[in-house]
């Protein structure tokens, strides 16, 4: 079992920046790679970006390629999602994951086997 826990949301000017972590609890953190999705008011939840288990390889969908970038330390169990270049329409609640298996391309929304409880970010124009 993998708990994992969001934190760093909060309210910021487009434009300005922003650092969502996810700690996961447990020993085998480094044995699942990690993605980061997000779901904005009366949308669907959505891919952004994954990370492979020892974060050799990452992957981004085309909206947050260049502004956003996604890392992970395995001694610290975390996941982190650097936001930068914040717009508008970059307002969701954010959501960790895990999966044994890495995905990239084609959103692994049913791939994932633990989430977690998001934490929102508002980003003002």
């Amino acid at each position: 079992q993998v708990q994992l826990v969001e934190s760093g949301g909060g309210l910021v000017q487009a434009g300005g920046s922003l650092r969502l972590s996810c700690a996961a609890s447990g020993r085998t953190f480094s044995s699942y790679a990690m993605y980061w999705f997000r779901q904005a008011p009366g949308k669907e939840r959505e891919f952004v970006a994954a990370i492979s288990w020892s974060g050799g390889r990452t992957y981004y969908v085309d909206f947050v390629k260049g502004r956003f970038t996604i890392s992970r330390d395995n001694a610290k169990n975390t996941v982190y999602l650097q936001m930068n270049i914040l717009k508008p329409e970059d307002t969701a609640v954010y959501y960790c994951a895990a999966a044994r298996q890495y995905y990239s391309g084609n959103s692994p929304i049913g791939g994932m086997d633990y989430w977690g409880k998001g934490t929102l970010v508002s980003v003002s124009s």
